[in-house]
C-alpha cells in the first residue's frame, strides 16, 4: 500500500500545534526529526513517550496519509483547522511500502545486547548465536515500526535487562515498561524470563504496535498495555522508563511509587549532563544509584528503599 507523505520544517514551539492538526485531519503517523541531523540515521528520529518533548530547536515533521489523499484538499483542511500556522512550507511525495522495507533491510541487521538478548528483523535469518537455547530473541517487523533497538537509550535499557536476567533477578517477575513505544523493552524482558509485563504509553499507535509485536513474538497473553490514565495502580519489582529527562523529572513521584520496596528501576532518555539533577531527584527514594553512558546518552539505575 502506498502513502502520501507530507513533510515540513517548524520551530520546536510550534510542533504541538502542527502535530495536533495533522492528527485531526487523519494522519496515520507523525514522525519528528532533527532538522539539522542526517535523516538517513535512525538515531535522529524522536519517538515521543509519556510526557516527552522534542530535543531540537528546529524540527522536520513527517506525516503519512492513505494513498489517493488529495494534497490540495488536505492543505485546505489543515489551514481550516489552524489558520495561524504556515502550511505553505509543506511538501508532498508518494511513498511505497517497499521503500520503508528496503530502508529497514539495509540499515537494520540482527543486534546483540549483553549476553543473551537479540533484536532481529523478521525478514532476516536468525544468526547462529541467536539460536542458542538460552537466547532471548525479539523479532521486529520491517515496516513503519519504531523502537528498533538502535538508539543508545534503548540499547542501554536492553543491556540492563540482560544483566538482571543473568543475575536471576528477572526470572518470574512482573515488569513495567513506562513509555513503551514499540514494546521492545517489555518484549525483551518477557523473552529473558519475566512472568508478565505491562506497557504504558500516551500514544495510541504505540499501544497498537506493542500489542501487535507481542502477539507476533508469541507473548501476547503475558503483556498488557494501557494509556497513562488507564494504568492500574501497582508496584513492580522491575521498572524501566525510557523517556526524556524532563518527563523523568515530572513523573518522579509516579515512577517511584511504581517500584516495590527492594525493586529496581532503570531511567533512560537522558542526555549526558542532565543526569546530575535526576540523581539528586531520585535519591529521595532509591539507593545504589549508578549511571552508564553510551554516546551522548545516559542511563540511571537504582534500588528502591
Amino acid at each position: 500500500m502506498p502513502y502520501l507523505e507530507l513533510s515540513l520544517r517548524c520551530a520546536e514551539s510550534e510542533q504541538p500545534r502542527y502535530e495536533t492538526a495533522l492528527e485531526d485531519v487523519g494522519a496515520l503517523s507523525v514522525s519528528l526529526l532533527d532538522a539539522e541531523a542526517d535523516t538517513s540515521n535512525e538515531r535522529a528520529i524522536l519517538e515521543p513517550g509519556v510526557g516527552q518533548t522534542p530535543l531540537w530547536d528546529t524540527l522536520v515533521l513527517t506525516a503519512l496519509f492513505p494513498a489517493g489523499t488529495d494534497a490540495l484538499l488536505l492543505l485546505a483542511a489543515l489551514e481550516s483547522f489552524d489558520p495561524g500556522l504556515d502550511w505553505s512550507r509543506a511538501g508532498f511525495r508518494s511513498i511505497e511500502d517497499q521503500d520503508w522495507e528496503r530502508v529497514w533491510l539495509d540499515q537494520f541487521q540482527p543486534m546483540r545486547f549483553g549476553s543473551r538478548t537479540f533484536i532481529v528483523p523478521w525478514n532476516h535469518a536468525l544468526p547462529d548465536e541467536a539460536q542458542a537455547a538460552d537466547a532471548a530473541v525479539v523479532r521486529l517487523d520491517p515496516g513503519l515500526a519504531f523502537g528498533s533497538g538502535t538508539h543508545p537509550t534503548t540499547a542501554l535499557c536492553l543491556r540492563w535487562l540482560d544483566g538482571l536476567a543473568i543475575g536471576g533477578e528477572l526470572q518470574g517477575q512482573p515488569v513495567l515498561d513506562f513509555g513503551c513505544g514499540s514494546g521492545i523493552l517489555a518484549l525483551a524482558a518477557l523473552k529473558l524470563g519475566a512472568a508478565q509485563a505491562v506497557g504504558v504509553d500516551n500514544d495510541p499507535q504505540a499501544l497498537l504496535a506493542t500489542r501487535d509485536n507481542a502477539e507476533r513474538n508469541q507473548v501476547g497473553e503475558r503483556l498488557a498495555v494501557f494509556a497513562p490514565q488507564d494504568e492500574p495502580a501497582g508496584a513492580y519489582p522491575i521498572v524501566v522508563a525510557n523517556i526524556l529527562a524532563s518527563a523523568l523529572d515530572a513523573l518522579a513521584d509516579t515512577l517511584a511509587a511504581r517500584v516495590a520496596a527492594g525493586g529496581r528501576i532503570a531511567l533512560s532518555g537522558i542526555l549526558h549532563g542532565q543526569e546530575g539533577e535526576l540523581l539528586q531527584r531520585y535519591a529521595a527514594w532509591f539507593d545504589d544509584l549508578r549511571t552508564e553512558r553510551e554516546d551522548d546518552w545516559m542511563r540511571i539505575d537504582g534500588v528502591r528503599r
